[in-house]
C-alpha cells in the first residue's frame, strides 16, 4: 500500500484525545503516516511520524553519502511524474531504485496533502549545521527528514521566548539568550523521522511557527536531508 492511501484527507482528521490539551500541546506523534494530516489541527505547528528505515536502505544511503559526500539536489517535482523526475535527478547519482521510490513516496504524499501540482525538493549531505540558530520558517509548511544523521531540534510552544528569536537574541548564543528555559527543553527528531514543520506562512499562523534549528554535527558525521516546499 501507499503512503498516500493511508494519508487521511483534512476532513477525515481525527482527534488524538484524552491526553491531549490544545493549550499546552503544539504537537502529534504517531507511527504511522496517518499522523501527517494532523497538521491541519490548529493547535498543532508540528507533526512527526516516527518510522524505521530498513537495515538494507540505511547501508545503501550510506553508499550513496560516500559516493557523494557534497551531493546537493535541487528540483522542483511535478506532482503527475514524480517517479521520472526523481529517476532523471537521482539515478545517475547511484541511488537505487527503493531509495528513490522512497523519497517519491514521500513527495507523493505531499502533494497529496497539501494539493500541490508541484513540489521543492531539496536533498543535500551536510557536514555542518545548515541552520544552527533556534528560528521560524517563513513558509506555510515544510517536510523534513533526515535519512541518516541526527534529526531536526525543536521547542514546545510553551519552552521557548519568541521575543529572543532574531535580533531578540542581543547577539548572544541560544544557550545564553534565553530563548529556552535549560537544555531538558531541547527536543529532537531521530533519523528516518518525517515531520511537518508548520511555518509563519500558514493561513493565520504568524507568531505560532514551529521553532527548530539543524542539530549539531560530530566530528566527521554526515547528514542526508531532504526537504520539501511549497513552489508556486
Amino acid at each position: 500500500m501507499s503512503l498516500v492511501a493511508v494519508v487521511r484527507s483534512p476532513e477525515q482528521i481525527i482527534d488524538h484525545g484524552d491526553n491531549r490539551s490544545a493549550d499546552s500541546v503544539n504537537y502529534s506523534l504517531g507511527d504511522s503516516c496517518s499522523v501527517l494530516p494532523d497538521i491541519y489541527q490548529e493547535q498543532n505547528n508540528l507533526v512527526i511520524w516516527q518510522r524505521t528505515l530498513s537495515k538494507d536502505l540505511l547501508e545503501h544511503i550510506a553508499q550513496c553519502i560516500e559516493q557523494n559526500p557534497r551531493l546537493n539536489v535541487e528540483k522542483a517535482i511535478i506532482a503527475s511524474s514524480i517517479s521520472d523526475d526523481l529517476s532523471m535527478a537521482l539515478a545517475p547519482l547511484g541511488f537505487n531504485g527503493d531509495l528513490i521510490e522512497n523519497i517519491g513516496s514521500l513527495v507523493d504524499m505531499f502533494c497529496c496533502l497539501f494539493d500541490l501540482k508541484r513540489a521543492g525538493l531539496r536533498l543535500k549531505v551536510l557536514e555542518q549545521a545548515m541552520c544552527p540558530r533556534f528560528h521560524v520558517d517563513w513558509v506555510p509548511c515544510r517536510l523534513v527528514t533526515s535519512f541518516c544523521g541526527p534529526g531536526t531540534q525543536w521547542l514546545t510552544n510553551e519552552a521557548v521566548d519568541r521575543t529572543k528569536l532574531g535580533t531578540g537574541n542581543n547577539g548572544l548564543s541560544d544557550d545564553q539568550s534565553g530563548i529556552y528555559v535549560d537544555d531538558r527543553s531541547i527536543q529532537a527528531m531521530t533519523s528516518g523521522d518525517v515531520a511537518l514543520l508548520k511555518g509563519e506562512g500558514w493561513f493565520e499562523n504568524e507568531g505560532a511557527g514551529l521553532v527548530h534549528r539543524s542539530p549539531p554535527n560530530s566530528a566527521n558525521e554526515k547528514r542526508l536531508l531532504l526537504t520539501l516546499d511549497f513552489i508556486s
